[in-house]
């Protein structure tokens, strides 16, 4: 573990925080995410490595968290906190910040983000979409990463074989449109070439204006929308709302894999779970 955390400017401070650490006690090593998502992909790019848990709770959305006396106390204990950046936690990330010595990863200060550079394949593309985790290939760089920290040989923590099956079972609905509950599945759909959708909220889940609104309906009745997705952290009065008035169905969609369990196949079993709802809406 000689290798750990050589990408964080507080390195030397968390090489003693970590090796205070008894040699024997790998299982004591604890990983702490700010979301769901964050810490499927750091279990299964860790494996045995270390522990990992995440302090969003399943009613939370991820731009929303609030953090109890117990989530303190993780991040206190955890070797490395790993979170989305910033802009898209600001409390969070400050509070991490600010614990002296305390190793921390913002996913969007990598080298491969921080200049809003989206991995698709061998395509680099501009984005500003904080939602990384939904893009395959984006969470192997982000897997990649971690294992770095921790001297671990870099492993991909979904297949370019199992994208590509992915990819295969989307291809029949990559023209077909829908409406989401909020601007999340943009990385997802250049993933796999489908749609982006029309989302009902902001990329941060904030309500639109009313002649966003308006304009969300005519939009959605000329690309023939065929559902509207609601999300479990989120109440869905407004998509309930809009696919009456549209007489389209609802259809739920976890970005956030609160139900998947976090194991080392568990991000490829999120990919696999989030395809499969995603494709509801066209059945």
């Amino acid at each position: 573990m000689a290798a750990l955390f050589p990408l964080l400017s507080n390195a030397g401070s968390v090489e003693k925080e970590v090796f205070s650490i008894q040699k024997d006690s790998v299982s004591e090593l604890l990983v702490i995410t700010s979301i769901k998502p964050l810490a499927l992909i750091a279990q299964a790019a860790l494996g045995e490595t270390a522990k990992v848990e995440f302090l969003q709770s399943a009613t939370q959305s991820a731009h929303d968290l609030t953090l109890t006396v117990s989530a303190l106390d993780k991040i206190h204990r955890a070797v490395l906190v790993v979170l989305v950046g910033d802009e898209f936690e600001p409390r969070v990330a400050k509070l991490v910040q600010d614990i002296p010595g305390k190793a921390f990863l913002n996913v969007l200060d990598l080298p491969f983000f921080s200049s809003d550079v989206d991995i698709h394949g061998d395509m680099q593309q501009k984005s500003a979409d904080p939602h990384l985790w939904v893009n395959p290939y984006s969470a192997n760089i982000i897997g990649h990463a971690i294992q770095a920290e921790f001297g671990i040989a870099k492993r991909d923590i979904i297949s370019e074989d199992q994208i590509k099956a992915l990819k295969k079972s989307l291809k029949p609905v990559a023209t077909l449109d829908y409406i989401s509950h909020h601007d999340v599945l943009g990385n997802f759909a250049k993933a796999f070439n489908v749609s982006a959708g029309i989302p009902i909220r902001d990329g941060n889940g904030g309500h639109k204006g009313v002649k966003s609104q308006l304009l969300l309906r005519n939009v959605a009745h000329e690309s023939g929308a065929q559902c509207v997705f609601i999300e479990p952290q989120y109440a869905d009065k407004d998509a309930t709302v809009i696919a009456n008035e549209l007489n389209l169905p609802l259809r739920t969609i976890d970005p956030q894999g609160i139900d998947v369990p976090l194991t080392e196949k568990g991000y490829a079993q999120f990919m696999q779970t989030l395809v499969v709802q995603f494709k509801a809406c066209f059945s």
